[in-house]
């Protein structure tokens, strides 16, 4: 069977676009991370992707498509939603997926916007938030958080890379140079990391594996609903 791809739909509300910056995203990413951004998503995809060969995949803000060839490198047959705000990446994804077809029998959606572009009534066996939550103000992530959660079914694990705190040092360097840059190349208006750690952990979900990246600047991590103790949060 075939590949199966359903049209995309355009967004209901318009998220932060980084279509400015998406023909040399992936290159600035890999002059300034070496491979660590990579490493970090196939990491948590080989330790948390939920088992069987066609699971019900959300991917939020997947950007110019890499993350699909890993998915399906693991999952062949995977059903994957992929949400992204950026028609400009939308259209990179295209052309990357002309080049790394996807296996037969895999599906894909290709639809334009955020996490408020879910449709009532889908749920997945998986979430996959890979550098997204560090977008969003600590006001906004909450509501963000909820939505994401309300698509996910009642034992998918929510899969994260993403960026860690720093008070002090180069870390904290690192993030205030990349909100700064962000902010005048694509309009971000975030200026520090929002709480991702701790609104998930509001959620109910916990940590069951972690790794870190680039100085420990990064970290890979598999949540899931649990009551053990944050430790491995930090």
């Amino acid at each position: 069977m075939a590949a199966s791809f359903l049209p995309p739909t355009p967004p209901p509300a318009a998220g932060v676009d980084f279509g400015r910056v998406a023909g040399f995203y992936d290159l600035l990413a890999g002059l300034v991370f070496g491979g660590a951004l990579r490493r970090a998503q196939r990491a948590a995809l080989v330790a948390g992707l939920p088992p069987g060969p066609a699971p019900h995949l959300l991917v939020l803000g997947g950007g110019a498509g890499w993350v699909l060839t890993e998915i399906w490198r693991q999952r062949p047959q995977a059903r994957v939603l992929y949400l992204e705000a950026s028609a400009a990446m939308l259209a990179r994804t295209r052309a990357r997926l002309r080049r790394y077809p996807p296996p037969p029998g895999a599906v894909l959606e290709l639809r334009q916007g955020t996490e408020i572009a879910l449709r009532p009534g889908e749920r997945f066996d998986a979430i996959l938030t890979f550098f997204v939550l560090d977008c969003f103000t600590a006001a906004n992530l909450p509501a963000a958080l909820a939505r994401l959660q309300a698509a996910r079914r009642p034992d998918a694990p929510w899969l994260v890379a993403d960026f860690r705190p720093a008070r002090r040092g180069w870390r904290q360097w690192l993030l205030g140079t990349m909100y700064l840059f962000f902010g005048l190349t694509v309009g971000l208006r975030v200026r520090r990391l929002p709480p991702w750690r701790a609104e998930l952990w509001r959620l109910g979900l916990r940590p069951t594996w972690k790794q870190y990246f680039f100085g420990k600047a990064i970290a890979s991590i598999v949540l899931r609903p649990g009551k053990s103790e944050p430790t491995l949060l930090d």
